[in-house]
């Protein structure tokens, strides 16, 4: 499998069990669900480039998490960003089939207005892995 799928789902299978996170979104997708009751998180597909070396494959890139809520209550949204700050450097660092983290750091986060009566946040996270041989 390719550094995208396993990463994707080291992410939901975390943030679907995640105990202060898990029980208060309504999911946690890898796209955006047809029929889905906010909140919900999804996780946006990375953006990976290389970060190869001489004798391994590498990738880094951005990992991104989307919360989605209806109405405007932008405190309860800031404070579900925050869990899924926290919750993301919990990931394993062995993901399968040879792929490791190597690095993992918070990037940014920010809440917006997506129309009337609702709001997202986005919480993004640089992401450096490596494939053993």
């Amino acid at each position: 499998m390719s550094a995208h799928v396993r990463l994707t789902e080291a992410v939901e299978a975390l943030l679907g069990s995640h105990s202060g996170l898990g029980v208060v979104v309504n999911g946690v997708f890898d796209s955006p669900p047809q029929r889905a009751v906010r909140p919900f998180a999804v996780i946006e597909d990375a953006v990976l480039v290389d970060w190869s070396t001489k004798d391994m494959i590498g990738r880094e890139g951005r990992l991104a998490v989307a919360l989605f809520e209806a109405g405007e209550d932008r405190k309860r949204l800031r404070a579900l960003a925050d869990r899924i700050a926290a919750a993301i450097p919990e990931l394993p660092r062995e993901l399968g089939e040879g792929w490791r983290i190597a690095s993992l750091a918070f990037v940014r986060s920010r809440v917006f207005r997506e129309g009337p009566g609702l709001c997202a946040a986005m919480v993004e996270f640089r992401v450096r892995m490596l494939q053993a041989n």
